[in-house]
């Protein structure tokens, strides 16, 4: 007894929403889902019809525009299958905000798969009503909205810590370039100071010279003048 997949179609066999619960490939699903309108009779609420591999357990929605449709093996129970049919039902226009038609129901696609998640499991339909559902689908979203958060306060911390390594890396260039020119300053002053000292002892030395020669003359003239006497 297993569903194979829960899809709304037009009634040209085009999926609006479909949901697996077995592996197939998308081929083979898109084939089922092709062939299915061509099986169907009017004037049918709940019906169900065969073809040599599977079963169709559909029911028309939007006067007969489209159908929500199980895709079931032939050894599936037919009451349950109904069973679930008629909850899924319910499902369709709580998730779509009433709008059961082709836009709303592309529209909500999502939401839809989610909320068919939680009435068949691996191919079974789980013992749940329309109020478990919408708690489950709930909760679920309080979670995926819970780990979205998480995710983008470590993404805001991320952002924070390279900030602040850039305002430190900006930081150490200035320091860099303030230490680079107080270092030029010292060494031009000291440059300055070196060949102020050259040039007072040069000076210095002159005015020595000039002493010892004035000392040198006027002790030559006194003698001359001791001479005389």
């Amino acid at each position: 007894m297993v569903v194979l997949a829960a899809s709304v179609v037009t009634k040209g066999g085009k999926a609006l929403v479909s949901r697996q619960f077995v592996s197939m490939t998308r081929i083979r699903i898109e084939g089922l889902l092709a062939a299915f309108p061509k099986l169907v009779g009017t004037g049918k609420q709940h019906t169900y019809v065969e073809t040599e591999n599977v079963r169709y357990v559909y029911q028309p929605l939007e006067q007969g525009a489209m159908y929500l449709l199980l895709v079931t093996n032939k050894q599936s129970n037919i009451l349950e299958d109904l069973d679930t049919l008629r909850l899924l039902s319910k499902v369709l226009p709580e998730y779509t905000n009433q709008q059961t038609d082709e836009e709303g129901i592309s529209k909500h696609a999502f939401d839809l798969i989610f909320a068919f998640d939680e009435v068949i499991s691996l191919g079974h339909k789980e013992n749940v009503t329309l109020t478990q559902v919408k708690t489950f689908t709930e909760m679920e979203s309080h979670e995926e909205k819970l780990h979205k958060m998480i995710i983008q306060s470590k993404i805001n911390d991320t952002k924070d810590v390279m900030k602040r390594k850039a305002m430190e890396i900006d930081k150490s260039k200035v320091d860099k370039k303030s230490d680079g020119r107080s270092f030029g300053g010292m060494m031009q002053s000291g440059s300055s100071g070196g060949m102020g000292g050259m040039g007072g002892n040069g000076m210095s030395g002159g005015y020595e010279d000039r002493g010892s020669m004035g000392g040198g003359g006027g002790g030559g003239m006194g003698g001359g003048g001791n001479g005389g006497g």
